[in-house]
């Protein structure tokens, strides 16, 4: 199983979004997605988000938000745990990331652009201001077929 950790940087009514079009057999490929990456041996998800939103944007993360746990199960790739987090202050200069483009993009555009599907669900509950959740995404290829909501099922 994978620990994994995902952040939106949100600045009004915009998030900082990376479009994964830069590295060879990405699962992510061609998808919008916030910024994070995989947990190294001895990290804490906080370690991993302030790691990973330096090395991809430059940026250093100085207020952040733990929001939730998404649990993805795929038949194309392992079971993981991913430890999702919004970012309200933080310093440096943005840089170019060595995964994709990034980009701030106002959050009522989301849902036009290419993500996943699990995504919609917890963009909606992160616009809802929900407290800690968590979700469980299930996958068949790139088709959502299971999702559930703090063990009630939505999908």
């Amino acid at each position: 199983m994978l620990n994994t950790t995902l952040c939106y940087l949100e600045r009004g009514d915009a998030y900082l979004m990376l479009h994964r079009i830069k590295k060879k057999d990405d699962l992510n490929r061609d998808k919008w997605i916030g910024i994070g990456g995989k947990c190294e041996e001895g990290e804490s998800p906080e370690d991993c988000l302030l790691r990973e939103c330096r090395e991809e944007t430059g940026l250093s993360l100085e207020e952040y938000r733990y929001r939730g746990l998404v649990t993805f199960v795929s038949d194309q790739a392992p079971t993981e745990y991913m430890h999702l987090f919004t970012a309200a202050r933080w310093s440096g200069r943005q840089k170019e990331c060595p995964e994709g483009d990034l980009a701030w993009i106002k959050k009522q555009e989301l849902l036009s652009l290419p993500i996943w599907e699990g995504d919609k669900i917890f963009l909606r509950l992160l616009e809802e201001d929900r407290p800690f959740f968590s979700l469980k995404l299930q996958y068949r290829g790139e088709q959502l077929v299971l999702a559930v909501l703090d063990g009630k099922q939505l999908v």
